[in-house]
């Protein structure tokens, strides 16, 4: 049994959730998501003001905790939102929100742009200038592009410069020891 597939899932104010088939939406004030679920596999019914999943064969409990969390999770990022921080690290490499475009300066000869997806806003800490918040209502799509920022120059061992998130730990190695 799935001790978080048993849990209710409960709206909060100001989210409106609606089924149709197999098809569930959340829309609050920071957007509007989507789930498709399997249909075969899981139940979904609004009773009050709260979504209850029930799975339909003993084989689908794999799916009965996964339908849940995701439908939680949803109800979750249209209320609150999602955030994901990166810092910059390095002499003269540094971040640029210009409107839908994002434009780092990463030691390359040249600076990178990088469009902002719809549904993302980028702005830069107000007491620390390296660092920069991702945020948006959709978590895999905040995580995506911010991913893509950390590709843009991945932190590197020996000096730790790069971009990373806030808060990640680099384990850092001892450079080369010259003959002596």
């Amino acid at each position: 049994m799935s001790r978080i597939g048993k849990q209710p899932v409960v709206i909060p104010e100001g989210v409106e959730v609606s089924l149709k088939g197999n098809t569930i939406t959340t829309k609050g004030k920071l957007g509007t998501l989507e789930f498709s679920f399997l249909e075969n596999e899981v139940e979904v019914k609004i009773e009050d003001n709260e979504i209850i999943v029930s799975p339909k064969t003993e084989k689908s409990a794999a799916f009965w905790g996964t339908t849940r969390s995701v439908i939680n999770n949803m109800v979750e990022w249209v209320s609150k939102g999602f955030k994901k921080s990166l810092e910059i690290n390095w002499v003269g490499y540094k971040f640029e929100p210009q409107g839908d475009k994002l434009i780092l300066s990463i030691g390359y000869s040249h600076k990178v742009e990088m469009k902002v997806p719809a549904g993302l806003k980028v702005e830069l800490d107000e007491k620390q200038k390296n660092v920069i918040h991702v945020s948006g209502f959709d978590k895999q799509l905040v995580g995506e592009f911010a991913a893509k920022i950390r590709a843009k120059k991945k932190p590197e061992p020996y000096k730790g410069k790069g971009i990373k998130y806030v808060g990640e730990h680099i384990i850092r190695k001892a450079g080369k020891t010259g003959a002596k």
